[in-house]
Formats: C-alpha cells, structure tokens, sequence
C-alpha cells in the first residue's frame, strides 16, 4: 500500500513531544509515595471504572485490562495492602452500564429511558447510551466485599427525583434457589432480579442542603440500603454543584 505523509513535519511534532516530556521531573514513584506516608502524609488515589470491569473479577469476557478494584492501587502504586485506610465505594441511587454485559436489574424500558434522561447517562467521548436499571444490592455487596469499602457515596439520588416508586433488588433466583450473592459466573448463569419495591420522593430534592429536611421517604431509601449493605453511606449527592452535597457523620449502621 501506498500512503501519502510530510515526513519533515510528523518528526517535528515527535520531537517537539519529546522535548516537552523531558521537563517532566520524572522520579521513583514507589519510594516518593510510600516515603510520603511514612513521613504521616496522607495519599488519595482514586479508581477508574466498576468493580465489575475489573480484569480478574469483573464479568468477564465484559471487563476492561487492568484491576480496577482497590488492589489496582497497590499494584498500580506500589503501595502495600496493609497501608490501606478508608475505602470510599461509589455508587449511583440506581444502575448503569455501559456496553454489553450481564445486567440483572437493566430496564429496557420508558422507565430506564427517563433515568437515562434525568441522569445524562451518555457516555463522554462516544455519547454512546448507557444501559440504566434499579439499584442491584447483591452486586454492590460484591463490590463492597472485594474492595473493603468502608464507606460509601450515593450519587445521583436527584435522578430518581419524580418517581412515584422505586425498587431496590435485594436477591436474585439463580437455578431456583433465591440468592444475595453475586456469582463469579454470572455471566453464563440466568438470573431473576427480587425485588423490594418503595415509594419515591417526589420532587425539588436538589434545593435541599440537610439531612433532616429530606423526605421521609428518601430517608427510608437510605436506611434500607445501609440495613442491606451494612456500611454507612456518608455522601449524598443531590446535583452536580457543590453545593448539592449533604455529608453525613462516618457511623456504622
């Protein structure tokens, strides 16, 4: 084959790019972070993608290639496991995924769609939809228990504002037997999501700055997800801005 390029030019650009990576101050990471702990420094690494990504215990063939689990900070960093403090767990009030995959909650559906809707829930480089469904807890205890979350953040809660219901599922029946736990297999297993259904909390949550003045029926969501879960969800985010945060003390439930 026969390509047409400007040699003269594409060398110019690819030295320009060396010569800008040599101002870097390129250093031994391993032994700069973990001298920064010793020293009583506090570092915060933070994960990319799912706990069901992740290459060695995500819903393979459906992961990406590296550990995205808390582990990927010591193999990624150097930082051995015992160093390890506070585990921060991400989740949305309800579901997404981005791809193919097992997805036992997924609504295909004028529901799933307004979630899509109200949550933006597009990808950023390829706008690409995302498949939405109603929060799964055995998948979440998985990610809790592989990760050691010691404390958990819900975002995006202002997304189910408007619901009249909303479910949580709380097991799955996989071969008949009724389960809360998430399988290593999942995805060759065929699952029915359980569910407990709740009433919604309306709307105008995304003015609200106190925990107290939430709806009682949004605080009945959250308590039931902590019975479930057993870890305390500290953040609450009921918007985009700042502002929309609601940070509750670290207590166990």
């Amino acid at each position: 084959h026969k390509y047409d390029y400007d040699l003269p030019a594409l060398e110019k650009e690819w030295f320009d790019g060396i010569a800008f990576l040599k101002d870097y101050n390129v250093i031994d990471s391993e032994h700069f972070i973990n001298e920064q702990l010793a020293a009583g420094k506090k570092i915060l690494a933070e994960g990319a993608q799912g706990t069901l990504l992740d290459i060695d215990f995500g819903s393979y063939p459906f992961v990406t290639s590296s550990n995205t689990t808390t582990a990927g900070a010591c193999t990624g960093l150097g930082i051995a496991p015992g160093k390890i403090g506070r585990v921060i767990g991400i989740f949305k009030a309800y579901a997404t995924r981005v791809g193919g995959g097992p997805f036992p909650t997924e609504l295909d559906n004028e529901i799933g769609e307004r979630m899509r809707k109200n949550g933006n829930e597009y990808g950023s480089t390829t706008g690409r939809s995302r498949r939405c469904g109603w929060i799964d807890i055995p998948a979440l205890k998985y990610a809790i228990m592989i990760n050691g979350v010691t404390e958990l953040c819900m975002m995006k809660a202002d997304c189910l504002n408007g619901f009249d219901m909303v479910k949580v599922c709380t097991h799955y029946i996989i071969d008949g037997k009724k389960t809360d736990k998430q399988p290593y297999d999942i995805v060759n297993k065929r699952v029915e999501a359980v569910y407990t259904e709740m009433k919604g909390w309306g709307e105008g949550t995304e003015n609200i700055h106190e925990l107290d003045k939430l709806p009682e029926t949004f605080k009945e969501y959250i308590a039931f997800l902590e019975n479930e879960l057993r870890i305390p969800i500290t953040v609450i985010s009921l918007g985009p801005n700042r502002n929309q945060t609601i940070t509750r003390k670290l207590e166990m439930v």
